[in-house]
This record gives structure tokens, sequence and C-alpha cells, in this order.
């Protein structure tokens, strides 16, 4: 398992500060390069599928010599059809090694990320806490297996 604990801040960083936010891009670039493989690999639409945890749905909507924005999410089959949740849109910096959360669909329906959204409304607050939730995410769906078989 790739740690993001190895990652030594070349600064002081505090929560919700700019340098903990560059060391959380990071820190999710690893994870998910854990997750794919070699994340400047063309990557299609893909599946992982592991016993314990729904099906994890993999989409690249852009794609450059540079930068790769992939699309994460489980899909749920409802009756107006299906619904992604959560739906996470991320920008990865090859070059830089670091990658962004740019959005997340339904990030604030649950109402303690409802209410730490008002709480911390500042676009770092903001980029910070996504990000941070997505660092977990991230954890959580390594440590139940998933990967999408593109190991370098």
């Amino acid at each position: 398992m790739i740690a993001d604990s190895y990652i030594v801040p070349e600064c002081l960083v505090r929560p919700g500060s700019l340098g903990s936010l560059i060391s959380l891009y990071e820190g999710n670039y690893l994870k998910l390069s854990a997750l794919l493989g070699d994340p400047a690999r063309p990557i299609g639409p893909a599946v992982s599928r592991v016993p314990r945890d729904g099906d994890l749905h993999l989409l690249v909507e852009e794609g450059s010599r540079y930068t790769r924005l992939l699309r994460l999410s489980y899909l749920f089959d409802e009756p107006a059809g299906p619904v992604a949740e959560p739906d996470v849109a991320v920008r990865l910096y090859l070059d830089a090694r670091v990658a962004a959360v740019t959005a997340w669909a339904g990030f604030q329906r649950h109402p303690r990320l409802a209410g730490l959204a008002t709480e911390y409304a500042g676009e770092i607050d903001r980029r910070w806490a996504c990000n941070m939730a997505f660092g977990k995410w991230l954890d959580f769906l390594l440590e139940n297996g998933h990967s999408y078989g593109l190991k370098p």
C-alpha cells in the first residue's frame, strides 16, 4: 500500500492551509497511481469489481500529454435511471505528480458534509475538504482491493 504519510512537507502545514492542500494533491496522486497503475498510460472506460464493495466506474473525460480528467463513481439503479454517487471529477497533472478534485457532485448531500461546507466556505477550505474526503475514499477503495489492472 502506498502511504501518503511518507511525504515529507517542505514547510510547516496546518489543516486548511495551501501547503496542506498541495500535500493532499500529492498524496491523492500516489493513491490514484496505486489504483490505476501507470496514470500516464491511456485509460478507457473501466469498471473495478471486488466482492466486498460496489462496482467502481472510471471514465476519462479528457486526456492530453500532461493531464487527465477522470471521473470515479459508483452507479446505483434508481427508478428514474442510474445515479452516480459519489461522482468525483479529478484532474491528474502527470508532470507535477498531483491530483486535484475539480468537482464532486453531491458532495453536500450528507448532513454532516453540508455542515462542513457552510462552516468552511472559502475556496481553499472547500478544496481542502473535497480532497481530504477523496483521499479517505481512495484509502477505502485500495483497502477493499479495487484496481483497474493497469500495472506498468
